[in-house]
C-alpha cells in the first residue's frame, strides 16, 4: 500500500479536491469523501467520494471499473465524470502505478458522505493531456528527466499552469506559461510560469528554490505563493523524485 499511499496523498494531491476544507482547514475525518464543490457554465458537480463506502463511495466498484474509470472517466454507472477531474492526465500511469493506486483506495477508511447529483449543463469533452497519450513503461522511470516528466504528468501541474483557450487548455502554445486565474476562500490567485523562460519563468532558479516552491508554497523572492497548488501534498515527494521533477521542468520550451 505504500507506493498508493504515496501517490494518492503525494504526487497526484487527490485529497486537493477530494476532501473537504472549512474554515480551519482540511477536515480530516471526511478525508477523501468529496464535497468540494465545483460550478462551471458547463457543469456544476460535488468532488466525488473516493472512500470504499459501498452506498455513497466507491465502494461497490470492482478493482478494474476503478481502474478503467480511473483513465477514462467513465463511471460504472457508463456516466462520465465532469472535465474538473484530470482523467486524461491519468492515462500516463504505468500499471504497476495503477494498480497501487486502486489498491490503496480500496483500503483506506470508508467515510459515509452523501453529495448531490452532478448537473450537466453543456456537452463536455476530456482533453487530451500533454506526455500522457499512453501509459509509461517501468523502464521510462529510471531516466530522471523523464521520470520527472511522468511525476509531473500524474501531479497534472500543466492543466493549472496552462492558459485557456477557447476550445480549453492551450496546450499547443501555452503549455506552462502559467497565468490562469483561480478564485477561492485565498481571494484570487494566478498560475504561475514553470517554463524554463530565464525571466518569466524558472530559468534563473536554482533546484533548492525550485523545490521550496513545491513543496513549502514560497516563491523565490520570499512571498507565500496561495492555493489550489497542493503544496502539503507535495511536501510528501521524495527528494530523489523531486530531483526528477526539477530536471524536467528545466526542459519545458522556455515561453514569455
Amino acid at each position: 500500500m505504500e507506493r498508493g499511499a504515496y501517490l494518492v496523498n503525494g504526487v497526484m494531491a487527490c485529497a486537493n479536491c477530494h476532501t473537504p476544507v472549512d474554515a480551519n482547514g482540511p477536515v480530516l475525518s471526511k478525508a477523501l469523501a468529496g464535497g468540494r464543490l465545483f460550478d462551471t457554465p458547463a457543469f456544476k458537480v460535488y468532488a466525488s467520494n473516493i472512500t470504499p463506502d459501498r452506498e455513497t463511495g466507491i465502494g461497490a466498484w470492482s478493482e478494474a471499473e476503478l481502474r478503467s474509470f480511473l483513465t477514462t472517466g467513465i463511471r460504472p454507472s457508463k456516466v462520465p465524470v465532469a472535465p474538473i477531474m484530470p482523467v486524461a492526465f491519468y492515462k500516463a500511469l504505468t500499471l504497476g502505478d495503477l494498480n497501487a493506486v486502486v489498491g490503496y483506495l480500496r483500503s483506506v477508511q470508508p467515510v459515509r458522505n452523501e453529495l448531490p447529483s452532478a448537473d450537466y449543463r453543456q456537452p463536455f469533452a476530456h482533453q487530451e493531456a500533454p506526455f500522457a497519450n499512453k501509459a509509461f513503461r517501468e523502464a521510462d522511470l529510471q531516466v530522471p528527466a523523464k521520470r520527472g516528466m511522468y511525476l509531473v504528468t500524474l501531479g497534472h501541474c500543466l492543466e493549472c499552469h496552462t492558459l485557456m483557450g477557447k476550445d480549453g487548455h492551450d496546450y499547443g502554445t501555452a503549455a506552462g506559461k502559467g497565468g490562469r486565474i483561480f478564485a477561492g476562500p485565498w481571494g484570487e490567485s494566478r498560475s504561475s510560469n514553470i517554463t524554463a523562460h530565464s525571466d518569466a519563468g524558472l530559468g534563473n532558479w536554482t533546484d533548492d528554490e525550485i523545490k521550496r516552491a513545491i513543496t513549502q508554497g514560497v516563491s523565490r523572492d520570499g512571498r507565500k505563493l496561495k492555493p489550489p497548488m497542493a503544496f502539503a501534498a507535495y511536501a510528501r515527494i521524495s527528494p530523489q523524485d523531486l530531483d526528477a521533477i526539477v530536471a524536467f521542468l528545466r526542459t519545458l520550451k522556455p515561453l514569455e
